[in-house]
């Protein structure tokens, strides 16, 4: 089973050289730390900043610095700086290869919900709305169950939708798992979860064809 470190370091693996990617808050910002030295990445982040790198060591900190989540980041030389029309006129414009984001439901179908809970106080959808309407490769880092036990990869999404149909990939503790117009496609297992936890632990229609690879890290 995997942390929020090794569910960072499996979606590292899907970013190849010479994508833009835009990293959502929660896990996805671990992403930047653990991408390929011998590619060439730029990492957008929706407040203003194109080629963010790696989380800055401590007492290296620039509080002037910071991505969408607010927390510390670090530039890569060439960096750049701007307001948020440039950002969203990137990703409305459809210059960003991968979006990489959190959520708290996702349907068989790829539908996301991952800015709300009824009842909660929240401060708004933020740029996810504009990330999940125009990227066209989103993968969704996140745990299979919540706190109860209960699956968060279902048949249909309780909770308000952010996106409609627009998933590609799941990345969890337990998997890796393609959404297809079936439902979850197994792609992958993480190191020591068999294929019947992952079934028990997913309520939307699953397809597993042949013997699932365990991941590597």
């Amino acid at each position: 089973m995997l942390d929020k470190t090794g569910i960072a370091k499996r979606i590292a693996k899907e970013v190849k050289d010479g994508y833009y990617v835009n990293l959502g808050i929660g896990i996805p910002t671990l992403v930047a730390n653990y991408v390929l030295d011998d590619i060439e990445v730029e990492f957008q982040s929706e407040n203003g900043v194109l080629g963010m790198g790696p989380f800055p060591f401590e007492g290296e900190e620039d509080a002037d610095i910071i991505n969408a989540g607010k927390q510390t980041i670090t530039t890569l030389p060439g960096a750049s700086f701007f307001d948020s029309a440039m950002s969203f006129a990137m990703i409305r414009g459809q210059h960003v290869d991968l979006t990489i984001l959190g959520a708290m439901e996702v349907a068989e179908n790829g539908d996301i919900a991952n800015w709300k809970i009824p009842g909660k106080m929240v401060k708004g959808m933020g740029g996810a709305m504009d990330l999940v309407a125009s990227a066209e490769n989103i993968i969704v880092a996140m745990m299979h169950t919540n706190r109860a036990g209960e699956s968060k990869l279902l048949k249909k999404c309780s909770l308000p939708l952010t996106g409609v149909g627009c998933v590609k990939k799941v990345v969890t503790n337990l998997a890796v798992l393609e959404v297809t117009n079936r439902g979850f496609k197994l792609l992958e297992r993480a190191p020591g979860v068999s294929v019947e936890e992952i079934q028990e632990a997913t309520e939307g229609a699953l397809i597993i064809e042949g013997d699932i690879r365990e991941m590597r890290l």
